[in-house]
């Protein structure tokens, strides 16, 4: 089979992207360019009858740099504001660039608690359903603003898959800021081999993960989309690990193009979603 060629096919795309993605290394502000084209590929995609579902990081990235908290170790209160802040910051930036290409989002913020709990759960995946099908472009982030140790994902590759799996999507993409999976970190050992193709995440793939990540205002390391990856793909969808360094990509993994890391979706009727989000 045509792993890449069946990409062609995909309904439903969550794309995650990650804070090192959407802000100027050098600066801490919103990439504005990027993120103007990163809408624009979006809306492309639903033009061509795909729902689209879009988890962005950024909240408190783009808040402690509106609040002048840059450069100093954050304590919890001061991350709840710069999330509260940011994120408002964040959405609007969204609305405003979508609205050029009259597309309607929405803002989702979760929590543990959103899927621990059957009802919320059930209400969750109601509202995605509902927003997909009226031809909305749901927002995801999490909800930092409240967010403790206890309720928090802790990454916004594990909450994409974990809303991937919820929606029943068939296409996770990972935006980063490395071109996929390696055999071992490229920037340390030159030796590394690009891994294109992942048909069945074993325990072999999933010991390359790497628990750091190679940004300071970014969570997910490898070994965070790695769980993604199984998350994802026990659940029955596909994943790309992607370079966001050029948003256009994901037009080149819709086109079955040879480009990232793919993991084959892989379902499996034991998973617990649950007893992973525990």
């Amino acid at each position: 089979m045509n792993y890449r060629e069946e990409l062609k096919n995909k309904k439903r795309i969550v794309v995650k992207i990650g804070s090192s993605s959407l802000t100027h290394k050098e600066t801490g502000f919103l990439n504005l360019e990027k993120l103007e084209k990163l809408v624009r590929v979006l809306t492309n995609l639903c033009g061509m009858g795909k729902e689209v579902i879009l988890v962005s990081s950024g909240a408190i990235a783009v808040g402690r740099k509106k609040l002048g908290l840059s450069g100093k170790e954050l304590t919890l209160a001061e991350k709840q504001a710069c999330a509260a802040v940011g994120q408002a910051q964040l959405m609007m930036t969204y609305q405003k660039l979508f609205s050029e290409y009259n597309q309607s989002v929405a803002q989702i913020l979760m929590t543990k608690i959103t899927m621990m709990w059957e009802e919320n759960k059930t209400n969750a995946t109601n509202t995605f359903h509902e927003l997909l099908k009226l031809g909305v472009i749901p927002i995801v982030n999490e909800n930092d603003t409240i967010s403790t140790y206890e309720i928090q994902f802790g990454d916004n590759d594990r909450l994409s898959a974990i809303v991937t799996s919820l929606t029943d999507a068939d296409l996770l993409i990972l935006m980063s800021d490395i071109d996929g999976l390696y055999t071992d970190d490229p920037n340390i050992n030159k030796d590394a081999q690009f891994v294109d193709i992942v048909e069945e995440l074993d325990d072999k793939y999933l010991a390359m993960g790497k628990s750091t990540s190679g940004s300071s205002v970014g969570t997910g390391g490898m070994s965070a989309k790695l769980t993604a990856a199984k998350i994802a793909t026990y659940s029955g969808a596909d994943m790309v690990i992607a370079n966001a360094e050029d948003v256009n990509i994901i037009n080149d993994i819709i086109q079955g193009k040879n480009v990232g890391t793919l993991f084959v979706a892989n379902k499996n009727e034991k998973f617990d979603l649950i007893e992973e989000i525990k």
